[in-house]
């Protein structure tokens, strides 16, 4: 595995903090598509800008790319190798998100661009909550297709992740 999508269910899956730690573990580069999609003040680049940047990452020899972004997904999955997908509950998810806007107050978290200050507001609370179960849904059925060509990991819950981390090490 040396060319990897981790991607998840829901912000607050765990995303960030398994690609980084799996980037530790196998040494190959790590790619937030957060911290390519928003400029500094949450400016959002330009799809032209935001495919391009991924275009140049899927090139390389190696990198793990994490984060959903399903308008660019077609971009990324032909040159992958493994899927690793989080399927965290909705409750765990909603959680962690809340947990990390406290944690991360005034603060720009190490996966986001530099000027994105952490932050939590009522649409992306309603986003999580309306789009959670059809997201699972796409995902499994994402998952299931990409099983015939690449390596897919499905991950549940904590357990899981940490068994798998111990595997790649």
């Amino acid at each position: 595995m040396r060319k990897i999508i981790v991607m998840g269910v829901s912000a607050g899956a765990g995303k960030s903090t398994l690609a980084k730690k799996m980037g530790s573990i196998l040494n190959i580069p790590v790619h937030h598509l957060d911290t390519l999609y928003w400029k500094p003040g949450w400016i959002e680049a330009s799809q032209e800008e935001f495919r391009r940047a991924q275009e140049e990452i899927v090139q390389q020899s190696e990198w793990i790319i994490e984060g959903n972004y399903s308008g660019t997904f077609e971009l990324r999955f032909p040159h992958a190798d493994a899927i690793v997908y989080i399927e965290k509950p909705l409750l765990v998810c909603l959680y962690r998100v809340v947990k990390r806007r406290i944690q991360n107050h005034r603060k720009t978290r190490s996966d986001m661009t530099s000027g994105c200050e952490e932050k939590l507001d009522w649409p992306f609370i309603k986003f999580i909550l309306t789009t959670y179960a059809s997201r699972k849904k796409i995902m499994a059925e994402r998952c299931e297709r990409f099983k015939e060509t690449k390596k897919v990991f499905i991950l549940r819950n904590q357990r899981e992740i940490e068994a798998f981390l111990r595997e790649l090490a």
